[in-house]
């Protein structure tokens, strides 16, 4: 990892409040994990344990759709990107002054998954208002048991932790609704899904299943070459296509839907006359593609515009 030094990036956006449901004394000693994290001091098993404990409580407190106002900026698949996460941060400001949501993959992949969701995780639990954190299809079990999280977390630490950091994700939130016109969530839309309130009723803590609503709103995909809906290649969700998006859109009064999942090469990718974008956040993707980093910034209008982020 490379150092970011004294940390001033961070320190120098904003100062620090209360939240609510964190004492002074857990202020200081969650501040301190942050500092040592910034100045790539690795967190011992206690410590975060101690993390995944107060973010559990930070989801516990949110609903199964997060409902939010703009402005907020949006972000797709990090991957276990750390030094592209913490590009990303000094470049359009560290919470609380900026607000983001994060439409999961945090984990996998990527050589620090452990970083990345901690670094998440923690700036939740002391920005639970500017810090919101999506599930995705990578934020459990049956898929981090295979790309990656857990060699990563059982060489660096313990098979125990591992179990731990999953026990969290199920307690993470699935879908997002900013201002009540935008629609987000990691993979796509479901041939299940009639309002919103089938996400509001989802119950937490919750596996992810094969098929069904959940499962859909995590694997599914978007396909400009098919009408309808068909079995997606992933063997779990569907593809769907544009006349799927704007029906869908015309149906639950929603403007945009904004999902992750899929690698483009600019960061970002619109579909169906521009009712859903695609948004990649993890520049050179795996040291394999060339592909930019995107963010959606949506501002108090919801007005939309995109940030991209080269490749270092």
């Amino acid at each position: 990892l490379q150092a970011i030094g004294t940390s001033a990036e961070f320190q120098d956006h904003g100062e620090w409040h209360q939240p609510a449901g964190i004492n002074e004394k857990e202020l200081r000693q969650f501040r301190y994990l942050m500092k040592k994290m910034l100045c790539n001091i690795q967190l011992s098993e206690e410590e975060i344990s101690l993390v995944l404990e107060k973010a559990q409580l930070a989801f516990q407190d949110e609903g199964t759709l997060l409902e939010i106002d703009a402005p907020v900026s949006i972000c797709g698949d990090i991957h276990g990107q750390y030094n592209d996460l913490l590009r990303l941060f000094n470049a359009l400001g560290w919470p609380p002054e900026k607000r983001y949501l994060f439409l999961g993959d945090y984990v996998d992949r990527g050589d620090n998954s452990i970083e990345v969701i901690l670094m998440l995780l923690l700036l939740k639990i002391l920005n639970p208002h500017a810090v919101y954190l999506l599930r995705g299809n990578h934020e459990t079990l049956a898929v981090n048991s295979v790309y990656g999280f857990l060699e990563e977390v059982r060489h660096r630490y313990s098979r125990d932790l591992y179990i731990k950091f999953n026990h969290l994700f199920n307690f993470l939130p699935v879908a997002g609704l900013i201002s009540g016109k935008i629609f987000c969530m990691h993979g796509g839309l479901s041939k299940d899904l009639e309002t919103f309130d089938q996400i509001r009723s989802i119950e937490r803590p919750v596996e992810v299943p094969l098929q069904g609503l959940l499962a859909d709103l995590l694997w599914s995909d978007p396909d400009r070459n098919i009408n309808g809906w068909e079995i997606s290649s992933r063997n779990v969700g569907y593809v769907f296509g544009e006349d799927v998006i704007l029906e869908f859109c015309e149906k639950l009064r929603v403007d945009l839907i904004v999902r992750a999942h899929q690698v483009v090469d600019p960061g970002y990718e619109f579909f169906a006359d521009s009712h859903l974008v695609t948004i990649f956040s993890a520049p050179n993707y795996c040291r394999q593609f060339s592909n930019l980093a995107g963010v959606l910034q949506v501002d108090g209008s919801l007005c939309c515009k995109i940030f991209q982020l080269k490749p270092k």
